[in-house]
């Protein structure tokens, strides 16, 4: 439910398109900047009012008011908020930079100064001291407001992480652990309880301070009033039940006279009139006292981690019942608007346009700027972001006015703080052509991905909206900022470049082709002429749907850019045109429900590097044909020339696949059964690279300057004087479709098969070509990247957990999701789908849940507000509960006043016959289902209800469950559910909690921090780990710059950190990292996300390296059990798991235990790596280790031998491991043997037998570690001087082979670091 899925897939290609093309030379200065940008803090002194002094660590760069921020948040200065700083007597300006202020230095002495309250100070003191009540209370986070999320952590590690951590005894902490897990979480268990999902935190048990604090009635006060300084009144109750009435003025608070039914604001007597209001309620509460303090006491004890905001909304899919407690705060807040409350701006609402625009203006020539323009624009869009959700879900709770009120409800428009607000459905029949309201769904995420495309090109001069797209209650709502003086005008007179009619009429301009010109390159957009009204060209360097027009700020804006990527030919039946043979075998072109499908930005990319990688192996080809056919003479003189490049390794290129003649023939399908022979870009790419030194390798953007032609392009003989060298180029570049004869040049022209557009005859044969590069790339994605991900999957570098890990998988290789169907029966028809079972259950969950959220979307559009928990429920209860006649329990009310509410039925958007949805029955919506899964998938579905479902495909019911409450924002109670009974439905309408937005935005990234991060994995995979972390470290402090202290991108940095420190014997340090890499997962994430979970595993390796061994256990069952919650037992990745577990507890002598959890890995890795793989010999050896502590030797030998086979087989007798196997095996038969006479004893001479003492030892913890160490891919490699140079010599000359960009893709998902040395499978 987190916003946008895709906030990975972004990364690679913006490193692509910013990455400069001299990377070192940028390296190296912005490691001079981050120098300057790093001066030493120095420390202050703090005096305020009642408390010591104490000393404060501050940096010279942050503000004043950064100071002030730290004091609101500190035990014992946390109540002040009405506060000036001021040293020497002078008042420190709030927003100045510490360096700026003169004669302040180490150790110089703030005082804090209460200053005199005005309303709007009272307001923000009332509001912080209620948060300050409110600051362990979770009801926030399940609510899904002011960014606050969950985090379970601190349940499990009992806060004992780091040092406290550290004090314990080891030994003694042997006796104390008990090791059982629950019964649902043990090997084998059918029980998937849904409670443990959100253990009990003990600190949540509320801590009453005060019964009620809200605003009195008696507010505002009366003139009278407010001239003697009162700012408004308070009511309060406290705990011991004494109601009293506060007057907050410029002086402070004090208790007055007043009651609930008689307003008299004098003062009492004692007034205890305070400057804060916790110091008054201290005075006439002794158990506010008490409690307040105890709370603060534990406030400031919980991690920082545990409480920051988090930069977009995270919303859980479950939660509890909570009580609705009195709020005074909550509730203004829902009837003010309290736009910009927070921001303190003046004049309340505020510009976003003015704000996003200037953002983006800010000067970024040197890394300070870019760091303060980044961080900007960041903020800017999380902020945006937030304000158009909640502007969204008012507009579809019907508290907006439209700004056409007379039209019917599904064409209204809204503008609410700035935002103008506009309903997925197709207005005045605008898509009729392209698929009516299909299409207009489709539309702004179309609209949103070519936004998130233009800003990350980042062009300047050149603007697009703020977007946000927010589904909710079955409704899409587009959020966009406004241009200004748009409202004003017609769209007719202000459109000056695009079209308004999908290309009947198009207009041009030449600034605005200046500006494009300049994206052209980096989204391979061709520049283009199209035919107007009149017939004559205009020029566009974009679709004809994107307009420009120019706001009356000046700027240059472009909007509607929906059809910014190319479209899907593979989904757009186009008469007398034939796709490639490759998608006709999978039964391309289909008919899909609209005609905007287009291809992904990362498709594109994929597509012409791929053609790149072509384009090199044909004109090296040539050459060296070219070459052979020279006599000897002209050799000569040619060789100092072309030698290098062709002599290389002709043999590799002519076996990567034979002679590529055309770029179809490399292009071949793969079909399952030769899934081996992957495609050229594969497998070819580190020969080609090698061989083709003099054929220039551009960047792998795939264009190349056309200046640098004749040097590039030639590729032997320098300039292009050689006419055959000109001839290779071209005829290299006809081939893979360049659209320059020169260089290659690979860009699309977007309006190609857009209905209504017409081109210039003089522009035919390009048209053809760029038909022809289409049906390419269309059959590029279903023969190349489709392949290839089932290869990742089948040789685990990509292990999706759940719907949304998988979704992130296709959209990194550029598959649409519209696709799966194709993937999945793809995977059908692989001899080894066995070993892909676990996507395929995946992929199959996904379609019915995705399936069901476009049925869901419709049914919620019928429905009133008064139904709406009834309806889910049922919805719910047809989807998954076996009871096979759901009845829909309309609420009684309804039912009578169906006749009153008749008239006013239009207000909603939508507005059918509201009941209509409770005649839905479980059949009809498994019927629905399947033909969905067959109309949009092409996918045939064989299963009439849930519980065929689940017995077919092996499918979970609460996965389901959470799959489906993630994609459609419902939230449910947390509880017990009995799906499976047959005599009453699993839910009613009380177990439906809320129902909340799922958000799209833009994600703005951190660039500098981004390279600085990649140059730091790149160290790390060199072998050069202290640069490396160095490296990660400086990108931890740069993307906290940026995004603040939350982030996920944070997360990845943290985690790789740790490993880092881990790797290098810093155990505790990377347990202090570890520990914020999980804090962060659960808040940013959510608890049970596929990352999460891995997070949860790290951190558990090195609370055992640390000694703490019960906490490393219950973090291991915490992951297992979340594991089994997101996608159940059978996966690879629980293989791993169940080998922690087992290996923590072999540790802590609970054999039985172990075994239970070693056999299951076992039985796991064997199904999913092959009884041959050498994870499965490890697997086998870890068994026989425990079977040996229990001293039973023979099933101990049994279980090594097979290791032994595996290893003799894979690696060969002389390999070390299969050495170390065949010792051990001769260690257990020994001692089987020892045993064996000690029993014979026993039996001949009874029981004064004189008994051999056995070794039965328990394994040392060192020795487990090693284990885990191997387990979990960390190898400790011990080196001599000679083998460290050696091993350098090797990684360099890897490194030059793989410069070609193709680092990524190796590392699978390219932020996890695994250490590349083949020790383990």
């Amino acid at each position: 439910m987190n916003g946008d899925a895709g906030h990975d897939q972004a990364e690679e290609a913006d490193s692509k398109q910013d990455g400069s093309g001299d990377a070192d030379q940028a390296e190296d200065a912005n490691e001079q900047e981050v120098i300057v940008i790093q001066d030493t803090g120095f420390t202050v002194k703090i005096q305020a009012p009642g408390t010591e002094p104490f000393d404060l660590q501050v940096s010279p760069q942050e503000m004043v008011q950064e100071i002030h921020q730290v004091l609101m948040d500190r035990e014992d200065t946390c109540h002040r908020t009405c506060f000036s700083l001021q040293l020497d007597g002078n008042v420190l300006d709030n927003f100045a930079e510490l360096k700026s202020i003169e004669g302040l230095q180490e150790g110089s002495l703030l005082k804090v100064v209460e200053e005199p309250y005005t309303v709007r100070e009272a307001r923000i003191h009332v509001r912080h001291i209620r948060d300050l009540l409110k600051s362990l209370d979770p009801s926030d986070a399940y609510n899904g407001v002011d960014c606050n999320s969950l985090s379970f952590l601190s349940v499990f590690s009992e806060g004992d992480l780091g040092d406290t951590g550290k004090r314990k005894k080891k030994g003694s902490e042997l006796e104390q652990i008990d090791c059982t897990p629950p019964e649902h979480i043990l090997p084998g268990s059918k029980e998937r309880p849904l409670v443990p999902l959100q253990p009990q935190n003990k600190d949540w048990k509320p801590m009453q301070c005060l019964k009620v604090l809200t605003m009195s009635s008696w507010n505002p006060p009366p003139g009278n009033r407010k001239m003697h300084g009162d700012l408004m009144y308070l009511y309060i109750v406290t705990v011991e039940d004494r109601h009293v009435s506060i007057t907050a003025s410029t002086r402070g608070f004090y208790l007055n006279q007043s009651t609930t039914y008689n307003f008299s604001p004098k003062p009492a007597n004692p007034s205890f009139l305070s400057h804060s209001l916790v110091e008054l309620l201290s005075q006439i509460s002794a158990a506010f006292k008490k409690n307040f303090t105890t709370l603060q006491k534990k406030r400031v004890q919980r991690h920082p981690f545990e409480r920051i905001a988090t930069p977009f909304q995270v919303y859980s899919w479950t939660a509890p019942q909570i009580d609705h407690a009195m709020d005074c705060v909550r509730a203004e807040d829902a009837y003010t608007s309290r736009l910009g409350y927070e921001e303190h701006i003046p004049g309340q609402t505020r510009d976003w346009n003015e704000e996003l625009q200037t953002t983006r203006e800010l000067s970024r020539k040197n890394l300070p700027e870019r760091l303060l323009r980044e961080r900007a624009i960041f903020k800017v869009h999380s902020d945006f972001a937030a304000a158009a959700t909640r502007g969204a879900m008012a507009v579809i709770d019907g508290n907006v006015m439209a700004i056409n009120p007379g039209e019917e409800t599904r064409m209204q428009m809204f503008i609410w703080n700035n935002i103008f607000f506009s309903l997925g459905f197709d207005v005045r029949d605008h898509y009729r052509e392209l698929g009516g309201d299909s299409a207009a769904h489709a539309a702004p995420t179309n609209d949103l991905n070519g936004v998130r495309a233009y800003s990350a090109v980042d062009v300047e001069g050149l603007y697009t909206l703020g977007t946000v797209v927010v589904d909710y209650r079955g409704y899409r709502v587009t959020a966009q900022s406004i241009i200004p003086g748009i409202l004003e005008r017609e769209q007719e007179q202000s459109v000056i470049y695009g079209s308004i009619d999908f290309g009947k009429t198009v207009v041009s301009h030449p600034k605005y082709l200046e500006l494009l010109e300049k994206t052209s390159r980096p989204l391979k957009v061709q520049r283009h002429a199209v035919l107007n009204e009149k017939d004559s060209a205009v020029e566009l360097c974009s679709s004809v749907e994107c307009k420009g027009i120019i706001g009356n700020d000046g700027r240059h804006y472009i909007l509607d850019l929906l059809r910014t990527f190319p479209p899907d030919l593979n989904f757009l039946p186009v008469e007398g045109e034939e796709l490639t043979p490759e998608s006709q075998k999978l039964g391309f072109p289909r008919q899909h429900r609209h005609r905007l499908a287009c291809l992904r930005q990362e498709l594109i990319e994929a597509f012409v590097e791929h053609r790149y990688l072509l384009f090199m192996k044909m004109a090296a080809l040539q050459l060296m044909q070219q070459k052979a056919n020279k006599d000897k003479t002209a050799a000569l003189q040619d060789s100092n020339a072309a030698g290098a490049g062709s002599e290389n390794k002709p043999l590799a290129l002519e076996s990567c696949d034979g002679t590529p003649d055309s770029p179809t023939s490399s292009e071949s399908t793969l079909t399952p059964e030769d899934s081996e022979a992957t495609t050229i870009s594969e497998n070819s790419s580190a020969e080609n690279q090698e061989a083709m030194t003099e054929v220039p390798i551009a960047s792998i953007n795939g264009t190349h300057e056309p200046l640098a032609a004749e040097r590039q392009n030639g590729g032997c003989d320098g300039p292009l004087e050689d006419p055959k060298s000109r001839e290779v180029v071209l005829n290299a570049c006809k081939a893979v479709g360049s659209i320059s004869n020169t260089s290659f040049d690979i860009r699309f022209n977007p309006d190609i098969f857009s209905p209504g557009v017409r081109f210039p005859d003089d522009s035919n044969e390009d048209i053809q070509k760029q038909k022809q590069l289409l049906k390419d790339a269309a059959a590029f994605l279903v023969s190349c990247q489709i392949p290839s991900l089932v290869k990742d999957c089948l040789d685990h570098s990509s292990l999706p957990m759940d719907g949304a890990t998988l979704t992130e998988a296709l959209h990194q290789r550029g598959i649409n999701v519209r696709y799966l169907g194709t993937v999945l029966e793809f995977m059908d028809n692989m001899p080894a789908k066995a070993q892909l079972e676990h996507i395929y259950r995946i992929g199959i969950s996904e379609l019915i849940t995705r399936c069901a959220k476009h049925i869901f979307k419709t049914y919620l559009q019928g429905v009133d507000l008064s139904a709406l928990s009834a309806a889910v429920s049922h919805f719910l209860n047809c989807l998954l509960s076996s009871f096979p006649d759901a009845v829909a329990h309309l609420p009684a009310d309804e039912l009578v006043s169906r006749k009153k509410s008749r008239k006013r039925r239009n207000r909603v958007p939508g507005g059918g016959d509201n009941t209509a949805w409770a005649s839905l029955t479980p059949s009809e919506l498994w019927k629905n289902i399947t033909s969905e899964a067959h109309g949009y998938y092409n996918f045939s579905l064989q299963c009439e209800s849930v519980d065929q479902a689940v017995e077919k495909y092996g499918l979970q019911k609460i996965t389901l469950l959470r799959e489906i409450s993630i994609k459609t924002g419902i939230q449910i109670l947390i509880k017990e559910y009995n799906f499976d009974s047959r005599h009453k439905p699993a839910f009613t309408e009380e177990d439906i909690l809320n129902i909340f937005p799922v958000v799209k935005h833009v994600n703005p990234k951190a660039s500098d921090a981004f390279h600085f991060f990649q140059s730091g994995q790149a160290k790390v995979q060199q072998g050069f780990l202290k640069e490396g972390c160095e490296l990660i470290n400086e990108a931890l402090n740069l993307f906290n710059n940026v995004y603040g202290a939350m982030h996920v991108e944070i997360c990845a940095c943290l985690r790789l950190l740790a490993r880092l420190n881990y790797i290098m014997g810093d155990h505790p340090e990377a347990l202090s990292n570890q520990q914020k890499a999980v804090l962060m997962s659960e808040r940013v994430l959510g608890i049970e996300h596929p990352n999460t979970i891995q997070e949860y595993m790290h951190l558990a390796l090195y609370c055992f390296a640390n000694g703490q061994l019960s906490t490393a256990l219950k973090l291991l069952y915490r992951a297992r059990y979340l594991m089994l919650v997101v996608c159940g037992e059978d996966h690879p990745e629980m293989a791993l798991l169940d080998s922690n577990i087992g290996l923590v507890l072999h540790g802590v002598m609970e054999y039985d235990l172990s075994l239970r959890f070693l056999e299951n890995a076992l039985a796991i890795n064997t199904k999913y790596h092959g009884p041959r793989s050498l994870k499965v010999a490890l697997s086998h050896h870890l068994v026989a280790r425990v079977y040996e502590s229990k001293a039973e030797f023979r099933s101990a030998l049994q279980h090594e031998k097979e290791g032994y086979t595996i290893y003799k087989n894979q690696v060969g007798e002389a390999h070390e491991k299969t050495k170390e196997s065949s010792e051990y095996l001769k260690y257990l038969t020994q001692q089987a043997v020892a045993l064996q006479r000690t029993m014979n004893e026993i039996y001949k001479n009874g029981s004064n037998a004189s008994i051999m003492p056995l070794k039965f030892t328990a394994p040392s913890m060192a020795s487990v570690l090693e284990q885990l160490n191997i387990i979990n891919g960390i190898i400790f490699i011990p080196l001599s001087q000679k083998d460290l140079e050696n091993l350098k010599a090797e990684v360099q000359r890897r490194q030059l082979m793989q410069d070609s960009g193709k680092i990524q893709e190796q590392q699978g998902s390219h932020l996890e670091l695994d250490d590349k040395l083949p020790v383990d499978d």
